[in-house]
């Protein structure tokens, strides 16, 4: 495993990076996500590190009144037309690119869960998996594991912090960038 201050140091210059060369996208989606709902940022406690709260930011694919599920549970008539949108093409994780400055989320690393999700969080205390920061993206996600399955989230979070290396998060993070992995699913 590679040493995290690096990790850190990578972290923080991509985050950075790609919130200025991406700052008219942010822009344009803010104002439209202000005609959507006329709350653009969706701001929510999510588990951090050695499971400390923290607020997870992204850009909002749900109405205003959607009851705070974890994804998987949520009603997919909840989302909005530009919703769908942003989830499909993973724009709404872009916000979540200020928690990784911020140093509450990495961009590779286990995706924050909520604290209602009790069996996740007890199969990830299993793994030790909340020694790390939590992530935009992971092993898990570019294979299309979610938090609907538990156990096998927790084990490929395991698996994949043991054998986190350079390669690794670069790959995982390319891979998301150009669209691997499905996201959280939501019930029709």
């Amino acid at each position: 495993m590679p040493i995290p201050g690096l990790l850190r140091i990578i972290d923080i210059a991509v985050s950075a990076t790609a919130l200025v060369f991406l700052s008219p996208l942010i822009i344009i989606l803010l104002i439209a996500g202000y005609f959507d709902t006329g709350s653009p940022i969706f701001s929510q406690v999510r588990v951090g590190r050695l499971q400390e709260p923290f607020k997870l930011l992204k850009f909002r694919s749900m109405k205003l009144d959607t009851a705070s599920v974890a994804t998987h549970l949520a009603d997919g008539s909840a989302i909005t037309r530009l919703g769908k949108f942003l989830r499909a093409s993973k724009l709404d994780e872009l916000p979540q690119l200020v928690n990784v400055l911020k140093g509450d989320m990495s961009l590779v690393g286990p995706r924050p869960c909520l604290f209602n999700q009790t069996e996740l969080i007890a199969a990830r205390q299993k793994h030790g998996v909340f020694n790390a920061l939590p992530g935009i993206t992971g092993l898990a996600q570019v294979n299309g594991v979610d938090m609907s399955e538990p156990e096998r989230l927790a084990e490929l979070d395991a698996l994949m912090l043991k054998d986190l290396s350079l390669a690794s998060y670069f790959k995982f993070s390319i891979m998301t960038a150009f669209g691997s992995g499905s996201g959280d699913r939501i019930r029709p």
